[in-house]
């Protein structure tokens, strides 16, 4: 019995030996036996090909140092060993290290070796499977990405669903073979935008049979683009085609693709920003830009044995108090009343147009003669000189007119406008409500002003300006009160310049505000030779009030001259007070607080006289010479000489007659109670050296040299 047992041992320990040699050469797997607590017993050919340890360096050691850092922290290599410990198998994939550090992906078997019920230890297989793991994940993120694919392309699909049957633009797509209609986004009502549109009335049968038509015979196989104009119950649709050949791989499919998209809202915008861009927006009328156009495609249309082009410049007389003092609304109202007026006139295919504030232009085709362009101006200014009504306000105005017609010389719009220009300030230079028909003098005019106002610029600085003095008598006409300063000009050439001919240059040009501080200086040095109980009188134009100087050059004048300022009187006339007007009365405030007295001069040609004489307290009313000049012949002239006179009592005002020239009008003053007197009759604008200290005025009066009075 005992040799069948001895032969059993030597069979067993043969196979050991065999299989102990068999799992060493194995180079695919690596194979080694751990001890119960995790020592590396034995190690094969995979295991050093795999980690590349030989067995030397690694039987004996913990077999964790396989695991990198992280696991073995967590205690991952141990609770391997307890899974298998616990189940008899444990399996699991996880990182390895090599001995060179690398990393790879394995594949971990674990199997408890169990020896009469005692656990003896561990067999570890380990494989290399980083390759199959990268494989493994190429497919599942292939996978992931196809499935996302398909959901953002399922999404795609309803989000373009919804568009294309939401989207005002009509999608079709057509089979050019057969002419079969493969898709149409409106072919049902959808709720939306597409409803409310007025292309979503048109049937799509209609539409595609008018896109047919209106397509260019050589499309075919191309992309174009047309714009439609269609009649729908509701109205005029225009529309925009844009039409595109479908390719599939860089070759035509014959399907045609077709947008349409309804442009009546940005057409009826267009047409509005571009009537805009070329009319007024308040009269409607066209504006400086749309006027000239048509007078530049009118030169050029015209032959040479053709009726002259003719242009009319035309602007409202008094319009700027008009406004300023019932308001810009009723401004504008008397704006739009006069075009309407003016367009009534026209029968002849004339342009009327606004060019700016109350300026207007008419283009006249056919400009047969001077004459007949002068007899189409005076039935202008005839329709606008009928009272207008405005809102609760009756005004009566005019126009002024300046016209000309094109010839060779005179052959662009900047040339036809330049010369009605200066026929319209001709006009207003005249006086107003008056027609001018241009004439070259009036260019040598504009030149002679221009020359003139160069001139004026360096007056001063010459010594060329100078000032004359016209008494003011009290109402007996024995005494003289003070005097009136008025400037003349002693021009190198044409010697005395009248102050109707200069002053306005002045205004224009702003030379005003120089002579004009000078002005109030020069007087209140030569008043300051003067008896105590005479003032002196200084006019202001309205451009002085334009600045917040005029109160230190008062200040200054007085100052420097010694000039007490109860005897310096300031002249205004209505115009500054409408102008800005609540900013002027602050001035007029601050002069009156220096101390001078503050005179409303030519009382009763203005809109608001009544209305500054409550706002302003005016030491001294002048009535206007016009009246004064008509009393005696005129029961209205009278009546407001005599309504004046009477208001000055009232507001305890002193009352000045200007322009007194005949006995009889001095007594009438004299009778309606007029306070103070000013007129040729009485004495004539002096020089200052005339003027004597002596107690004898009305002598001083009579021996003044005569001049020439504004």
């Amino acid at each position: 019995m005992a040799e069948p047992r001895a032969h059993s041992s030597a069979i067993r320990m043969g196979s050991d030996a065999l299989y102990r040699q068999l799992v060493q050469k194995i180079t695919d797997y690596a194979i080694y036996m751990l001890d119960p607590d995790g020592i590396v017993l034995s190690w094969n050919e995979g295991a050093r090909a795999f980690k590349g340890y030989c067995a030397e360096e690694i039987v004996g050691q913990h077999f964790s140092r396989f695991y990198t850092s992280e696991a073995r922290h967590s205690g991952l290599p141990m609770q391997g060993l307890a899974a298998a410990r616990e189940h008899g198998r444990h399996e699991a994939e996880g990182w390895r290290l090599r001995k060179d550090g690398s990393a790879f992906w394995a594949s971990v078997v674990i199997d408890a070796i169990v020896d009469q019920g005692e656990l003896i230890g561990f067999a570890k297989i380990t494989r290399d499977i980083t390759e199959k793991r990268a494989h493994q994940q190429e497919i599942l993120e292939a996978r992931d990405a196809a499935e996302q694919q398909s959901r953002e392309l399922s999404g795609l699909y309803a989000f373009l669903h919804t568009v294309m049957h939401n989207i005002p633009t009509r999608v079709m797509v057509e089979d050019e073979t057969s002419g079969r209609l493969l898709l149409c986004n409106h072919d049902e009502q959808m709720p939306g935008i597409a409803g409310r549109t007025l292309l979503s009335q048109l049937p799509t049968d209609t539409l595609l049979q008018r896109i047919r038509s209106e397509l260019p015979r050589e499309h075919a196989g191309q992309s174009c683009e047309i714009k439609l104009k269609l009649e729908t119950p509701e109205g005029t649709c225009r529309l925009k085609c844009r039409t595109l050949a479908i390719l599939e791989n860089g070759e035509a499919t014959r399907q045609r693709l077709y947008l349409v998209d309804d442009i009546t809202e940005e057409h009826t915008a267009q047409a509005t920003i571009r009537h805009m861009a070329h009319h007024d927006a308040l009269t409607n009328l066209p504006n400086r830009l749309l006027f000239g156009e048509r007078t530049q495609a009118l030169l050029a249309a015209t032959d040479a044995g053709s009726p002259r082009v003719g242009m009319l410049l035309l602007d409202m007389d008094n319009f700027k108090n008009i406004n300023d003092v019932l308001g810009h609304h009723v401004g504008d109202e008397l704006l739009c009343q006069l075009a309407a007026r003016l367009q009534k006139h026209l029968h002849h295919g004339e342009t009327l147009a606004r060019i700016g504030g109350d300026e207007f232009a008419l283009l006249v085709p056919e400009a047969h003669s001077d004459i007949a362009l002068s007899d189409l101006a005076y039935t202008l200014a005839a329709s606008a000189r009928a009272p207008f009504q405005l809102s609760e306000h009756r005004v009566q105005t005019g126009i002024s007119l300046g016209g000309v017609r094109a010839d060779q010389e005179i052959d662009s719009f900047e040339q036809l406008m330049r010369c009605a220009d200066l026929a319209l300030y001709e006009s207003k230079r005249q006086g107003k409500g008056r027609y001018t028909t241009f004439r070259p003098e009036l260019a040598q005019l504009a030149r002679e002003r221009l020359d003139l106002e160069n001139d004026l610029r360096g007056a001063l600085a010459r010594n060329a300006l100078f000032l004359l003095y016209q008494p003011i008598y009290d109402i007996t006409g024995t005494q003289t009160t003070g005097f009136e300063a008025l400037m003349r000009w002693r021009h190198p050439v044409r010697g005395i310049v009248s102050p109707l001919e200069f002053i306005p240059i002045a205004e224009n040009s702003g030379i005003i505000l120089e002579i004009g501080a000078w002005a109030i200086t020069q007087a209140c040095r030569e008043a300051s030779r003067w008896p105590a109980h005479q003032r002196i009188s200084v006019n202001l134009s309205p451009a002085q009030f334009g600045r917040q100087a005029l109160v230190e050059e008062v200040t200054h004048a007085l100052e420097t001259t010694g000039l007490a300022p109860s005897r310096l009187e300031l002249e205004i006339t209505e115009s500054i007070l409408l102008d800005a007007s609540q900013r002027n009365v602050d001035i007029l405030h601050q002069l009156k607080r220096l101390g001078v007295r503050i005179v409303l001069d030519d009382f009763g040609t203005g809109y608001s006289s009544l209305h500054y004489l409550r706002a302003f307290p005016f030491d001294r009313l002048k009535i206007d010479q016009s009246f004064i000049r008509e009393m005696c012949d005129s029961r209205e002239a009278l009546a407001i000489v005599r309504a004046v006179t009477g208001m000055g009592r009232s507001l305890d005002m002193e009352v000045t007659a200007e322009g007194v020239e005949r006995p009889e009008q001095m007594a009438l003053l004299q009778q309606e109670g007029c306070s103070h007197l000013q007129g040729f009759l009485l004495g004539q604008p002096g020089r200052p050296t005339s003027i004597a200290s002596a107690e004898d005025h009305q002598t001083v009066a009579a021996s003044t040299t005569p001049r020439a009075a504004i």
